[in-house]
């Protein structure tokens, strides 16, 4: 049966083009990134005045910034720190949405209530600001604002989730489960979590796509990733005094950021569209 589902799950993926472009794009992103040490012409850190502000050219591919550093050394390595806060911020996120969201709808009553209500006034706050204000207090650092990012955005996680246990705890096979004795945890994460992924896999693919868009925000406005490490926000920030006479400092961390975020929403759709069976009919 998983196997059939595999199968059908894969056809109608495939049949959306959009979204296998995006996979296509997230592969070569991750390589990128994983070979970066090995593709980098030069050191992203070493500096050389003299060659500051060159326009792309054969020895520079995407030219030179301010203090002469090669531009595509340093996007090449900032794919991965931009990469590294997208996938440990939504680990984070989606984790804490697990086990609220599974709490909340196995258990129900007031516990789901309270965690419920929790969940809406964390969403009162515009999560943005919130980031903001919060690596503004602790200081701006990598684990800062992955850390931050996680425990800031696993409110959705948890509605999904939720949803899924409220429909599925009443299910024949939970309640044999119980009839047999076993115990609540084992119910809740050998029975019930693995038929409530499919909506979590969505939301992480979309929100990896977010979490990149929010480094790069921060690190533009100064609370990122500090330099010297280059991170595609801090190389775009650095690129708008300059941007009438550097063109390429902006626009090149400006596609790449653009271009990942994309795909990463592509495969989101692409996704979202495979696995709810109601919305195949429509390609």
């Amino acid at each position: 049966m998983e196997q059939k589902q595999s199968k059908a799950f894969w056809r109608y993926f495939k049949k959306n083009h959009l979204a296998v472009g995006g996979l296509f794009l997230v592969v070569v992103i991750f390589t990128i990134a994983l070979l970066a040490s090995l593709l980098s012409p030069y050191d992203p850190g070493k500096t050389n005045v003299s060659l500051k502000l060159k326009p792309p050219s054969g020895h520079n591919l995407l030219g030179t910034d301010q203090l002469g550093r090669d531009v595509f050394s340093r996007m090449l390595h900032g794919s991965r720190i931009s990469l590294t806060v997208g996938f440990i911020a939504v680990g984070i996120s989606i984790l804490i949405g697990i086990l609220v969201g599974a709490t909340a709808g196995y258990y129900g009553s007031w516990i789901d209530s309270l965690l419920m209500r929790f969940v809406d006034t964390m969403l009162c706050f515009p999560s943005f600001f919130l980031i903001l204000t919060v690596v503004a207090l602790m200081g701006p650092s990598l684990i800062n604002i992955m850390i931050v990012i996680g425990v800031t955005s696993w409110m959705g996680t948890a509605r999904f989730v939720r949803a899924e246990f409220l429909s599925l705890r009443e299910r024949d096979f939970v309640q044999a489960a119980r009839s047999l004795g076993v115990k609540d945890l084992r119910i809740i994460f050998r029975h019930i979590l693995p038929n409530a992924l499919a909506p979590v896999f969505v939301t992480a693919t979309l929100s990896v796509a977010s979490a990149i868009l929010v480094e790069a925000c921060l690190s533009f406005l100064g609370f990122g990733v500090q330099p010297p490490a280059p991170s595609w926000g801090n190389i775009l920030t650095e690129g708008r005094t300059y941007i009438f006479d550097a063109w390429w400092l902006t626009v090149f961390p400006g596609l790449a950021i653009l271009l990942t975020v994309l795909s990463f929403n592509l495969v989101g759709e692409g996704l979202r569209d495979a696995l709810d069976p109601r919305l195949r009919g429509r390609r």
